[in-house]
């Protein structure tokens, strides 16, 4: 893989970049006449790099709702969620989804990914239900990485009022969360959304965060065609290929609805 793209693409103003998304968000609650934002927190890298910009803006108008399923979450994901809202002080609400999960499993036909799947639109169904009761601004907390390759659930961690860290690749958001003060157990996690046991996106996806990012930047900042972007990374014709794919399959994901 080339690794002076890599470079290019880590190497930023990081205290820049966080000055830019938390004055944004600050600017967005008073757009939209919000009382302040709500976000999922699941102990993961995204979210707990949100938990922080949020914390360093409008701490006293963020709420966190952590909501694992105590079925297939990993315990040490759930604490490490609570570790960041004691540590930095935000109201948050624990709510174990596994109740909800189990109701709908009971009248819907079994498929693993499909009610995995589920898990991301319940969550999102509390999100917006706090959201509207308290008049709150909904964070997603997608990167470009996954949000470009379609790596999230439509209607279910895709839906949010804002993305805070969609400008971000995933290995700009590890940077972002050093440079945050941010526990080294929680930047160096494997990264999951946690939908079905054992469940760890890359090996999902077929690639390393990494290559994806090369790949995506090739893309998408240099404009390269497939052919290039495999000259230019270094990486493999069939990863390249595959992510380029899924950009182009993901599409749909990335908009509302179409008119016809």
């Amino acid at each position: 893989m080339n690794q002076n793209i890599l470079q290019e693409i880590i190497n930023q103003d990081y205290k820049s970049i966080a000055n830019r998304i938390q004055e944004g968000l600050k600017q967005k609650i008073s757009n939209v006449k919000s009382e302040g934002v709500i976000f999922g927190l699941s102990g993961g890298i995204d979210s707990a790099v949100i938990a922080y910009l949020c914390n360093n803006a409008i701490k006293e108008k963020t709420l966190a709702l952590i909501m694992p399923d105590s079925k297939i979450s990993p315990e040490s994901e759930t604490s490490d969620a609570i570790k960041i809202v004691d540590e930095l002080g935000l109201d948050y609400k624990l709510l174990d989804i596994n109740s909800v999960h189990k109701e709908f499993n009971k009248v819907l036909e079994p498929d693993i990914k499909a009610l995995g799947n589920l898990r991301a639109r319940i969550r999102m169904n509390i999100l917006y239900y706090y959201a509207n009761l308290k008049n709150l601004t909904v964070l997603g907390s997608s990167d470009k990485s996954e949000y470009n390759i379609g790596y999230f659930t439509k209607f279910g961690d895709g839906a949010a009022d804002t993305l805070p860290i969609v400008s971000l690749y995933k290995t700009q958001v590890r940077e972002m969360a050093k440079n945050l003060g941010i526990d080294h157990n929680i930047i160096s996690k494997k990264s999951s959304p946690h939908l079905w046991p054992n469940h760890e996106a890359e090996y999902e996806i077929g690639a390393e965060y990494e290559q994806i990012d090369t790949i995506l930047y090739c893309i998408l900042e240099k404009k390269l065609s497939i052919e290039n972007t495999i000259s230019e990374s270094k990486i493999s014709e069939n990863i390249v290929r595959k992510i380029f794919q899924l950009y182009h399959n993901s599409v749909h994901k990335r908009i509302l609805a179409e008119e016809l």
